[in-house]
């Protein structure tokens, strides 16, 4: 089965997951691997990243999803916030709005993901602030939390998901 990987990558972390997708794939059967591009659509099959943007995916992602019919999809992301298993479903779900029905959503994985140390600047300045912002440290803690993700922990439970598919087809 033909396939393309199609992501869309701000910070990296979206990338190395894609890369740990396509070490498990035929590279006889790779179509195309990068930002969403036209090139992409020739595949029967799409595994496409994203990273998360206000609790859905970022809208390169949004608008490649549109244009796709009757094919098979596996979603993967990463979200800044994280760690919550609802909370990825959340966001899962929300990307799955923009998926046509004539599609297929045979899989999906996210995990947490490093962001920018503009970002914790940023927080360090709301906690200083004369009108602290509530759960800021909470908020500084998850973004230290994800300064290692993802980690290879998060790489073998994307290759475990990708690997289920490859299996499922192969029976």
């Amino acid at each position: 089965m033909k396939y393309s990987v199609v992501f869309s990558s701000k910070t990296g972390n979206t990338q190395q997951l894609a890369n740990a997708i396509t070490s498990l794939l035929p590279e006889s059967d790779l179509i195309y691997f990068g930002p969403p591009s036209e090139c992409a659509l020739q595949a029967d099959r799409f595994y496409i990243g994203f990273w998360t943007d206000k609790g859905h995916c970022n809208a390169e992602i949004a608008d490649f999803l549109k244009h796709l019919k009757g094919k098979d999809i596996f979603l993967f992301g990463t979200a800044g916030f994280g760690g919550s298993a609802e909370y990825f479903k959340k966001i899962l779900t929300a990307v799955e709005k923009y998926i046509d029905s004539s599609n297929t959503v045979i899989g999906s994985y996210m995990c947490q993901g490093r962001m920018p140390q503009s970002v914790r600047e940023r927080y360090i300045k709301m906690k200083n602030s004369p009108l602290p912002i509530p759960n800021i440290d909470k908020t500084i803690e998850n973004f230290d939390n994800a300064v290692s993700h993802p980690d290879e922990t998060d790489l073998q439970r994307l290759k475990d998901a990708v690997a289920h598919i490859k299996n499922a087809d192969a029976n």
